[in-house]
């Protein structure tokens, strides 16, 4: 097959895998962005909510940027993003050997006949393809980091698409730092896009009476932690929780802890909680649905998660509830607790820690109860304006619009 066939070939394969809502991409002098993800809609998490919010910012910019998304391991389907200005094209196939040269192929067609003004690639598996791609075409790209994936040494082809990158955008200013001393990549290049938090989503409002009779919660003191209880992510820290409950049971005996989340972790968290003689004062609640999520939140007197996290949303979900936090002190979540101005941090792997500051928490939300002076990070409403202000939807989309201006 000759190079024009081949080309006429793909561009009509790519057509076929756009949606039938969508129209074709016409030529213009004002060159569209190019968005390229893993997946957004098959999968739930923090990856894909960031993405998510990524979209709605883009939809409330005046006017909507053009914009085309390309998906690799989605298939088509129903959701509120796409508009004639963010066009969605998705390749996944039975075959991902099959999906994966699919979209190199488009991907490549897509940079001769539209020359995008940039290329924004969401996840640093694809950053090597990125990289190959546009170089050659003189086309800026920019890469999306989160956490954990860019904190160490990478493997050679990843670090080059980094180093060559105009820029990458991270969620905080620890991933920022670690990643650049891992990876020798140039400072001046990274910029801030913190997660951000719907306020309108996540609201205090009394406990549920039902979710309390179902977890056999009337009457404690409750703190919470919601996260992925897998065996390769002990780094949350709910081990520790429960190795410091013991020292905290001692002062206030009422209090119960509950666990949301699933995975292969929960036996072995169960054991240690039998024992530290402590199972009767542990709730795993397992899976909770993201609907459902707020109403859990509303259960909880103080958010305790001594983690170490690329930025941590639940954190501004639990403030955006009105609820204290707890988190580690050697990650990313310095930035939505604003370096302890807005709870507590604590060395994440250190239970007489974490035990000490749930005592100063435990013993401030009884000192607000008795209208009394209290530490300034229980008062729910106060936590609550500070999270929106600075991490609400408005910020992250004017944060966004500087971005894209940028570079």
């Amino acid at each position: 097959m000759n190079p024009s066939s081949y080309l006429s070939t793909l561009e009509q394969l790519a057509q076929v895998r756009r949606s039938a809502a969508q129209p074709t991409i016409s030529s213009s002098s004002n060159a569209p962005y190019l968005f390229l993800f893993l997946e957004i809609f098959e999968r739930e998490g923090g990856i894909q909510s960031f993405v998510r919010q990524i979209f709605r910012s883009l939809a409330a910019l005046e006017p909507v940027p053009s914009a085309d998304v390309f998906l690799l391991r989605d298939r088509c389907c129903e959701h509120p993003f796409a508009s004639p200005a963010l066009r969605f094209h998705y390749f996944k196939t039975r075959s991902a050997l099959l999906s994966r040269l699919w979209i190199i192929g488009a991907l490549l067609l897509y940079l001769l006949r539209h020359r995008p003004q940039r290329l924004i690639c969401g996840h640093l598996y694809l950053a090597p393809l990125v990289w190959l791609c546009c170089k050659p075409f003189g086309i800026p790209y920019t890469v999306i980091t989160h956490g954990k994936e860019v904190w160490a040494p990478l493997p050679c082809w990843q670090r080059l698409a980094l180093q060559q990158a105009d820029q990458i955008w991270t969620v905080s200013r620890y991933s920022r730092d670690r990643s650049a001393a891992s990876n020798q990549l140039d400072l001046s290049k990274i910029q801030l896009l913190p997660c951000a938090i719907d306020g309108d989503a996540f609201t205090p409002a009394a406990k549920s009476p039902a979710l309390l009779e179902q977890y056999g919660l009337r009457d404690a003191k409750v703190l919470m932690t919601v996260a992925r209880l897998w065996s390769g992510d002990i780094y949350k820290g709910v081990d520790v929780t429960l190795r410091a409950l013991p020292q905290i049971l001692q002062s206030f005996p009422e209090v119960k802890y509950l666990v949301v989340g699933r995975g292969d972790d929960q036996p072995r968290l169960a054991e240690l909680a039998a024992e530290l003689g402590i199972a009767d004062r542990v709730v795993f609640a397992g899976f909770v649905a993201t609907a459902d999520l707020l109403e859990h939140y509303r259960l909880a007197d103080a958010y305790v998660m001594p983690s170490q996290e690329g930025f941590g949303i639940v954190y501004l979900e639990a403030m955006a509830c009105g609820i204290p936090v707890l988190s580690g002190d050697a990650d990313g979540s310095a930035d939505p607790l604003r370096d302890g101005e807005l709870g507590w941090r604590v060395p994440h792997r250190d239970p007489e820690a974490v035990a000490q500051a749930c005592l100063e928490m435990l013993q401030a939300i009884a000192q607000r109860q008795r209208g009394a002076a209290f530490d300034p990070r229980c008062d729910g409403s106060w936590l609550r304006r500070q999270a929106i202000e600075r991490f609400g939807k408005a910020a992250f989309t004017a944060r966004l619009q500087v971005l894209l201006g940028s570079g």
